[in-house]
């Protein structure tokens, strides 16, 4: 019988559903559910449908969490752990206090690299590493201590979509593998370094620095390659454009395929 351990689960899209699922089939289930609202989550059915134990009043959605009401109802959970797999949320200081044995986020990097958003895109920009990281969180974007990490080799034929798949594979691997630790307590915890690694906002990769083709501007076709491989991502609107003599903007995306 598996040892009792109390959590809440907070997350949304399919990692976090395979996540969640394989905790359900070892006997770990949560104890709440923290979600997007209903409108932008993009899995969140998915999720509350693995958990039929729960009431509407155990899904706690958007915000809420960090709200007096939904702070005094995390704190009578007598939580563990409270499990993040790519929530998108800060969480405050208040939250990251409950939980006794602390906060985790599954995050789709090799940290310090590439803390924050969009971290395939600027692997492949910027050459750094990838690949999957289980950390505690703190008060810091991706800054807390690791528990565990797995890279990822980007492949000459990778996009950041299809690259990102391949470390969501490695990220649910990574969960699976260090979970049984850091039930018995036996994981270990290494800090980062905050002055090394990279970050990155949400809304830089979507800059018009960043995504505009200037016809004219001299470049070299690997910069170029680069440039399309990061920004063919699973949603078109990130992908590069040129303006053209037409007066159109024509968005351009790349598929690569290996050959013998």
């Amino acid at each position: 019988m598996n040892a009792p351990i109390r959590f809440a689960f907070a997350g949304d899209r399919d990692i976090a559903v395979d996540v969640l699922r394989q905790l359900m089939s070892e006997g770990y289930a949560p104890l709440a559910l923290l979600l997007r609202p209903r409108k932008r989550a993009s899995h969140g059915a998915e999720l509350e449908a693995l958990c039929p134990h729960l009431g509407e009043s155990d899904r706690i959605r958007g915000s809420r969490f960090r709200s007096p009401e939904g702070l005094e109802q995390l704190r009578a959970l007598d939580l563990d752990f409270i499990v993040g797999v790519h929530f998108p949320y800060i969480v405050p200081a208040e939250v990251l206090a409950i939980p006794k044995r602390g906060v985790l986020n599954l995050h789709p990097a090799f940290l310090p690299y590439n803390r924050g958003w969009h971290t395939p895109s600027w692997a492949l920009l910027e050459e750094t590493p990838i690949g999957a990281t289980l950390h505690y969180m703190d008060e810091g974007v991706d800054s807390g201590d690791i528990v565990a990490q797995r890279r990822v080799e980007p492949r000459p034929d990778d996009t950041a979509d299809s690259l990102y798949r391949r470390v969501k594979r490695a990220e649910y691997e990574l969960f699976v593998e260090s979970w049984p630790c850091l039930v018995d307590g036996s994981a270990e915890r290494q800090a980062q370094d905050p002055n090394a690694g990279t970050s990155h906002k949400k809304e830089e990769l979507l800059s018009d620095e960043k995504r505009k083709i200037e016809l004219d501007a001299p470049t070299s076709a690997a910069e170029l390659l680069r440039r399309l491989r990061a920004h063919t991502t699973n949603d078109p609107t990130e992908a590069l454009y040129f303006d053209a003599d037409d007066g159109k903007r024509y968005r351009v995306r790349v598929e690569i395929e290996a050959v013998d």
